[in-house]
């Protein structure tokens, strides 16, 4: 065994020489950013993890589990019913190495965060985001089982082992478990109150009849759900497995064949007699799940942040490294108006995402936090695919084709918008809580006032929003009045704790053009360096 590099690949080909052609660069994402460990702050196990997510090895395994996708198996060899879904061995590498990180663990287990948690969720986004699926739910989940003692003392320890355990026995025999989600139906979608599933009541538990639409990811251990009982729509909890050593009745009846976030099995099922046991209140369905669903939210609003810094790492490569017109890309003024415009847009995304992280760590700003986590999804998705879009683009026909990352990151991009409530229904979800909760917008605006005085544009611009709109506004134009309140976050956030933060806001304040790089005056060199 030698821990001597890999030989190096042939440039001197038969027919032509190969130069002028970047290296593919294996981007650490925790020591190549600066913002990160900025506001996070120096941690030897962050750093760790990023080198690992940096290695070849680890983007090897990320590139299996991207390609060789999950196979559902319905029947075993005898045509016995089995539902499993079978995953390349990449893929279980990455569950071990976020699960072990704290993905699911450090916000709960006393060692970290909401903040350290929210690290760990940008970096692994930047290299597989599939993976983070299971692992976001498992961690969200931990707070929606506080509504049973019982199902809590059986899970939540195993939910936060800092382990992965992909053995298909029940969770009692297991020391680590992971947790999914099932809850939209095809006839409500978001609204799940129209939800038709039944549960009927089975001594101490109860079966469940009926089918979801979704369901993600079907090899968890168990699943939080929503069923129908006398009193209205209740929340339950169905195990994957039993202990009695039988299969509890969950079928599969295919995998999603989606856009992207390939690595992830998502799958639609039906539940025909499937055993479940209730979390909650009969009748309190969504109050109980929407814990669960509130710090998925934190992860959706994150996620897009890793997204667009693993393109943007992917252009900065390119434009460094390749010479175009006798000039490196990097330094032609027009390409580094794109850059660093494009920079700019992934430091905002990141340091609001990180903001929002930071509220959840302090419960007296969880009014707060319940807002701005819906306008950071809201803002930071919106704006992901056309970031990404551009970063291809700095790349020309080379970040078209699937030899870069940029098709997987590009495809992914939509996911995190759609998940946990698509644009419409966060922007309506904004509108209700300032309705009903007074000190989620008067925390918010506290936030605001803060950065008066620091920057003449962001006054102008607080001044002309709040001018626009006095009160709530008009249910038809949610989408303006939340994409207006969201930038003036990212501005009061960046004024806090950025020193980008007057080139953010002279390409999002004053007038500007719509595309990537149609600014005005910017100290470019400035912000590359910055990132």
């Amino acid at each position: 065994m030698t821990d001597a590099p890999a030989s190096a690949p042939r440039s001197d080909l038969r027919t032509h020489e190969v130069f002028n052609q970047p290296t593919p660069g294996f981007r650490d994402p925790w020591a190549a950013d600066r913002s990160l460990r900025r506001i996070v702050g120096e941690d030897a196990d962050l750093a760790a993890l990023g080198a690992a997510l940096g290695s070849p090895e680890m983007r090897e395994a990320a590139h299996d589990a991207q390609t060789r996708l999950p196979e559902f198996r319905p029947f075993d060899r005898t045509g016995r019913r089995i539902d499993e879904v079978h995953f390349h061995p990449g893929y279980h590498t990455l569950m071990t190495l976020g699960l072990e990180a704290g993905y699911a663990a450090t916000a709960w287990d006393g060692t970290g965060s909401h903040l350290r948690h929210s690290a760990i969720n940008y970096m692994v986004s930047q290299i597989e985001p599939g993976v983070c699926c299971p692992m976001t739910m498992t961690y969200a989940a931990v707070p929606a089982l506080a509504a049973d003692a019982d199902l809590a003392a059986l899970w939540q320890p195993r939910l936060t082992a800092r382990a992965y355990d992909p053995a298909m026995i029940s969770v009692d025999r297991k020391g680590a478990a992971t947790l999914g989600m099932a809850m939209t139906e095809k006839q409500g979608g978001s609204d799940v109150r129209a939800n038709s599933t039944r549960a009927e009541p089975d001594g101490e538990g109860h079966r469940l009849f009926g089918h979801k639409w979704f369901c993600s990811a079907p090899m968890c251990d168990g699943f939080l759900t929503l069923a129908q009982l006398p009193e209205g729509l209740t929340c339950f909890l169905v195990p994957r497995w039993l202990p009695d050593g039988t299969r509890n009745p969950f079928t599969i009846l295919r995998l999603k064949d989606k856009l992207g976030n390939k690595a992830n099995a998502s799958s639609e099922i039906e539940y025909d007699g499937t055993y479940a046991q209730r979390l909650g209140a009969p009748g309190r369905g969504v109050q109980t799940i929407i814990e669960m669903v509130h710090h998925t939210r934190l992860d959706t609003a994150m996620a897009p942040a890793g997204l667009m810094r693993s393109a943007l790492g992917e252009a900065l490569h390119w434009a460094r490294g390749r010479t175009v017109f006798q000039k490196r890309l990097v330094d032609q003024p027009l390409m580094q108006a794109v850059l660093a415009d494009l920079a700019l847009e992934a430091e905002g995304a990141l340091l609001l995402a990180l903001d929002v992280a930071q509220a959840f760590d302090d419960p007296a700003r969880r009014p707060y936090a319940r807002l701005a986590v819906a306008l950071a999804k809201f803002a930071s998705n919106k704006a992901a695919p056309g970031m990404i879009y551009e970063c291809m683009e700095c790349l020309g026909g080379m970040g078209y084709v699937e030899d870069t990352p940029l098709p997987m990151l590009y495809r992914e991009a939509p996911l995190n918008s759609i998940w946990e409530g698509s644009g419409n229904v966060i922007c309506l979800d904004i509108l209700r809580t300032l309705a009903r909760e007074p000190d989620a917008g008067a925390q918010l605006n506290a936030r605001l006032d803060a950065a008066r005085g620091l920057d003449g544009r962001f006054d102008a611009a607080l001044s002309a929003h709040r001018d626009r709109w006095p009160g709530l506004p008009p249910e038809a134009q949610a989408r303006w009045f939340a994409e207006s309140l969201a930038a003036l976050l990212t501005g009061a956030v960046m004024l806090a704790d950025s020193p980008l933060a007057g080139e953010w806001l002279a390409v999002r304040m004053d007038a500007r053009g719509r595309v990537a790089g149609a600014v005005g005056p910017l100290d470019t060199e400035a912000i590359l360096d910055a990132v």
